[in-house]
């Protein structure tokens, strides 16, 4: 087990399925504090600019919270995202990125992750973030082959906000709002 790979624990290599909950990947929070402390520069694949996209909310929030997000998307190449250039490659991107949020599907995240090992040294880059629910375990090995760190199957966004206590404003994982039904007791 490498530096870069301690703070996970991750059984078997497997295709990824959202309901494999028995090989579901656990990462420390100091991994991922450390990884969100760390960067400053993002730059997203997938970004949209549809204003009611996640990936839109993700670079939102993620502006808000002082990081730089590059909006990656071949679509969209020459517009503006939030005030951000969109681009249509990730060896397009003028400047250096600390990381690089794979915001497309697991099979996508394959070539994107060659994309980013192949560019990792010109960009400085260090982590390779698959979005919530992308999870490539062979473009993982690959990454982590390459010295790069790497996150799968999380949001920064909702990892920042859950480890700086924000998600508890909105009623999540604070107890107070439930789907469960209350129970009333009839005296």
């Amino acid at each position: 087990m490498t530096a870069r790979t301690a703070g996970l624990a991750r059984g078997p290599a497997r295709a990824y399925s959202p309901g494999a909950m028995a090989d579901a990947l656990r990462y420390s929070d100091a991994k991922i504090r450390g990884i969100l402390n760390r960067v400053k520069t993002i730059a997203m694949v997938g970004a949209s600019p549809t204003w009611n996209r996640p990936s839109f909310f993700a670079m939102k929030y993620l502006q808000e919270k002082g990081y730089r997000v590059i909006p990656i998307n071949p679509r969209a190449a020459g517009q503006q995202i939030l005030g951000e250039r969109v681009y249509a490659s990730l060896q397009e991107v003028p400047q250096r990125v600390d990381m690089v949020q794979i915001f497309r599907n697991s099979e996508a995240a394959g070539p994107i992750t060659d994309e980013v090992i192949a560019a990792a040294a010109d960009k400085d880059i260090e982590v390779v973030w698959m979005q919530l629910g992308v999870r490539n375990d062979a473009a993982a090995a690959r990454a982590e082959a390459a010295g790069l760190e790497v996150v799968m199957d999380r949001c920064p966004k909702i990892e920042f906000g859950r480890l700086n206590a924000e998600l508890s404003w909105g009623g999540f994982n604070s107890g107070i709002i439930s789907s469960k039904r209350r129970r009333v007791r009839i005296a």
